[in-house]
Order: structure tokens, then sequence, then C-alpha cells
């Protein structure tokens, strides 16, 4: 994989014939799509705000000269990068075009390497600059962001937005930071009972003692002297849409109640005599195989059945390896924003790590990776990915695997300490003490996933 696909491309604009020619094929052999123009109207004549590429020019031409041009450039797309070239050694013009923005300078004769890696650099530039205006105008028209250009995601955002006007159950599977809840938020927001409830629920993290009563409620028996009931999640999404993550990860008895719910689209809850009707609509995750979890007896057949109307598959980011850079950019703007930097510098550690690691995480993974390297500490990663490779020693092997852990505990419990010290099997103390060790904020995996817990029926 590079950074660079076939839409980018350097227009390169000189007088002389022959430098010209020399040049699109140095660039050529280098794998670099390469237009040549012999003047600043023919590249006038291809730049827009759009343009995918590069411009480099020669300052010395006739009518219109490489600075005259660069300003023009500037004026239609200032973060367009340009490259200048001229056989006088120049160095105050130099300092003026670097100073006015132009992204490198080069003095004849240079080495053609000097060249390549100069515009392999402002082409990563320019990628990243048009992948985020579109990322800023999807997130300003309120999209959920499914990233990605690849073929996969093309096709995923498409039926996606399809099944959202259906308004059937869904069925969506992928590994562990695949994107699973984005797309049953895009599915709900894009569908007709967008601006009602929205609940989450990710079953695996739920106590097994208070599975039902988080799921179906608390109701009002027939002898009970209080009408004070407890609303579960379930009642709590009516009109809205229900998100069971982690499906899989239920109890057969939970299993046996999701299934009259779904069939009956009615809730009883714990206690209650008569169970109220529910209007929902239902999406259900899952990180597993569920056809091997029906042969193992983990899973009602009918169960699956009722959940599977419809089956949605997202791939592994190392099925989609082409969406990286543009995911990696998204988070690392993200990151700026929270932590309120403006400017972020990639380094041969970041970019070699990004062509070459296969993200068992997924996108979770690349995120908490975004911010690390905002924050200066992908060193940090280095420093532990050499030392595995030569002479990391147990001890802090022990520590980074036991980081992960807990990161990955706290994503599943949606930085719920409770739980968190519940699926860990930790006291509190011992885990805010690790939590302080590692440096690991737990208000990063918090969402706002309360829900009302006593009501009044009358």
């Amino acid at each position: 994989m590079t950074f660079f696909d076939g839409e980018q491309q350097v227009l390169f604009v000189d007088d002389d014939a022959q430098l010209r020619a020399a040049n699109v094929q140095l660039l050529e052999l280098a794998s670099i799509s390469v237009q040549a123009v012999a003047d600043a109207e023919g590249a006038l004549a291809v730049l827009d705000r759009n343009f995918p590429g590069v411009l480099v020019s020669d300052i010395r031409m006739p009518r219109i000269d490489g600075l005259q041009l660069f300003a023009r450039v500037r004026a239609i797309d200032p973060e367009i990068p340009v490259i200048l070239i001229t056989g006088h050694a120049d160095v105050p013009m130099a300092v003026n075009a670097l100073r006015d923005g132009a992204f490198d300078f080069l003095t004849k004769p240079f080495a053609g390497e000097h060249l390549v890696t100069s515009i392999r650099r402002a082409l990563e530039m320019r990628r990243l600059v048009l992948d985020n205006r579109r990322l800023k105008a999807a997130m300003n028209e309120g999209d959920s962001p499914l990233i990605g250009d690849s073929a996969a995601m093309s096709r995923i955002r498409d039926v996606t937005l399809q099944l959202a006007r259906a308004d059937i159950d869904v069925l969506v599977e992928g590994e562990t930071g695949t994107g699973k809840e984005l797309v049953a938020l895009l599915l709900h927001r894009k569908g007709p009972r967008r601006g009602r409830p929205f609940i989450p629920v990710n079953c695996g993290a739920l106590p097994a003692s208070l599975a039902e009563i988080e799921l179906f409620g608390h109701g009002q028996s027939a002898l009970a002297t209080t009408r004070l009931d407890r609303i579960g999640r379930i009642e709590a999404s009516h009109g809205g849409t229900l998100f069971l993550d982690e499906i899989d990860s239920t109890r057969p008895g939970v299993q046996a109640k999701l299934l009259r719910v779904l069939e009956e689209r009615e809730v009883l809850p714990i206690g209650a005599t008569e169970p109220r009707a529910i209007d929902l609509r239902v999406v259900a995750a899952t990180k597993s195989d569920l056809t091997e979890a029906i042969v193992g007896g983990r899973f009602r057949q009918d169960l699956y059945y009722r959940l599977n109307v419809v089956r949605l598959r997202l791939p592994p980011l190392r099925e989609r390896r082409e969406d990286i850079p543009q995911l990696f950019s998204y988070f690392v703007e993200a990151a700026k924003r929270q932590v309120g930097l403006s400017t972020f510098t990639m380094d041969d550690f970041v970019r070699r790590r990004l062509l070459e690691h296969d993200w068992p995480g997924n996108v979770r993974e690349l995120r908490n990776f975004a911010f690390e390297a905002v924050l200066g500490l992908s060193d940090t990663s280095k420093s532990c990915e050499v030392a595995g490779q030569g002479g990391e020693s147990l001890t802090q092997r022990v520590e980074r695997f036991e980081a992960m852990v807990i990161r990955e505990a706290l994503e599943a419990s949606r930085g719920e300490i409770a739980s968190t010290m519940q699926a860990l099997g930790l006291p509190r103390k011992t885990l805010y003490d690790k939590l302080a060790r590692h440096g690991i904020e737990p208000r990063i995996y918090r969402k706002d996933n309360a829900l009302p817990r006593l009501i009044e029926r009358r």
C-alpha cells in the first residue's frame, strides 16, 4: 500500500522541452503520475480548488513566470503544494517564496532523489488536506463518519442508507473495533426513527445478575403496594432504535425473552403480569460467528433467524488498507481539537507503522494510535516495539499487555468503572492505581448511556 493513488498527480511546468521530458521520465520511473505543460497558462487551465496533486514550476518562464504562477495558485487554493525550481542561486528569492507558502524551493542542478522525495511529501500533505475537507463537510452535514473510499466501505455506506430507509431489523457482523455501533447510529439517523431514542446496550458488559432487569425492567405486580417501576432499556427505546452489541454474549434465559420481544413487539418486565407493547427497531451486533455458537449450543437458532432479517458484514481494517490514511487523518484532527493543538507532523515511525501494521484492533486501535501520535507518545510505542523485538523485559511486556487489557475493558463498558471492575475482577482501589500507573483516562471512553431508572406510572 502507498499513500498515493492514481488520482493524485504532479503538474510539471517548464518552458524547456528537454528538461520537461527528463523530469517526466524521472517521476514516471518513481511511479508518480505526472502531467507536463510548457507555460503557466496551461497550468492554470488545469488547476482548481479540488486539484488532487502538486504543482512543480520553473521560475524563469516567458509571459507569466513561476512566482506569478505561484501567486495565482495561492488565490485558487492556498493549500495546493507548490515546488519552485530555478537555475539561479537566488537565496532572497527562495526565502521570500518559502515565507509566502511555497512547499519547497530547488536550485538547478538538483538531485533527482531530492525532487522525488519533496514531491512525495507534498502529495501526502495534499491528500490529508483534501481528506480533512471531505470529513469536515460530512460532519457539518451530520453524517456518521463511516470513513473510507475503498470499494468495501462505499458498498457498506450504500447498503446502510438503503436499510435505514427500510426500517427493518439488522444483524451487523464484524471484528472488535470495525465500527458496528457507527453503522447502527447511521441506520437510526437516516431512517424514519431519527429524533427518537437511540439506546445502545453492550450485552457483554451487563452483569449476569442484573442483565434481565437492565434489559426488561422491573414491573408493578398486582399484589405490590408501590407504584414505582424501573424502566428497562428495551422499553426506553420505544419509538426509536435498540442497539444490542455483543448479542452473542447473552445467556439462554435472556435469549428466550429477547425472542419474544422480537416476535411480539412487547416486553414483560420482571414482576409484572401484563406485557407492554413497544414499537422499536432492533439492530444487533456480534464479533463472532453465530452459526458456530448455535452448533456449540451457546445461541438459540430461532433467535438467530429472527435477528438475521438482513445481515451486514463489516470488513476488518487489514482488508481495506487503502482507507488507513484517511481514517488516520480524521482521528488526528479529532485529537488535535481535544488536546488544543493546531499542528501535527508525521514522523518516519508513524508513517512506517501506518504502512506495515496489521491493526488487529481495527479502527479503534488506529484511533488510539492517532491520539498517541498527536500527544507525542508514539515514541513510547516505538521504544516498546524495538525492545520487544530485541530485549524487552518480561516486566515491560506484562505492563504493556495489562494496559491493553484495561483499555479494552473500558471500551467494552464505555468507561463505567463499576462494569470495568467486574469485568477485570479488580477492587476499585486496585483499578484506580493501575489507571494512574498506565496514564489511562476513563473519561475518554465514556458515552452518555444514562437511562431513566425509576418513573411513576399512574
